[in-house]
């Protein structure tokens, strides 16, 4: 499914601040519609509702590969491989949102969030993975995050 746009926390660019986010480690969250998204929001610990670990979903483990810079029109936008996690044992139950953060500290903040995504944009849930099957959350053709707009580096 496609992902996207990503919506930047407020403290995103001050986190973000001399980091290299080709060398740390960026996680994706999963998150059912009961978290409320907050532009305030700036650290993992600020999150809710997080789908619990089972059936192949890992709770702040799903890192992002392949990260790189890409050339966009109006610039450079951080971008990554696909993101795969295969249902095991179970369904992996619906979700409404995606939250990319990186791990560790940054900047004075811990586990310093990035920016999120409503799956569907309806908003609706996504609906579970059945078991055996891939929950693929595919990286916008622009990437990421637009630097353009999100000037911090």
């Amino acid at each position: 499914m496609a992902s996207g746009p990503v919506n930047i926390y407020d403290s995103a660019p001050g986190a973000m601040q001399g980091v290299d986010l080709l060398t740390e480690p960026v996680i994706v969250t999963l998150h059912t519609n009961s978290y409320t998204p907050s532009a305030a929001h700036n650290e993992r610990a600020d999150l809710t509702n997080q789908l619990g670990t089972a059936f192949g979903y890992t709770q702040n483990s799903h890192a992002l590969a392949g990260k790189a810079f890409i050339t966009v029109t109006q610039g450079t936008a951080f971008a990554s491989s696909n993101l795969g996690i295969t249902a095991t044992g179970g369904d992996i139950p619906a979700w409404r949102y995606a939250v990319m953060s990186l791990t560790g500290t940054f900047n004075g903040l811990t586990d310093p969030l990035i920016g999120y995504w409503i799956g569907d944009t309806t908003p609706a849930d996504i609906p579970a993975t059945p078991d055996g099957q891939i929950l693929t959350l595919v990286v916008p053709t622009g990437g990421w995050v637009d630097f353009v707009r999100a000037t911090w580096a």
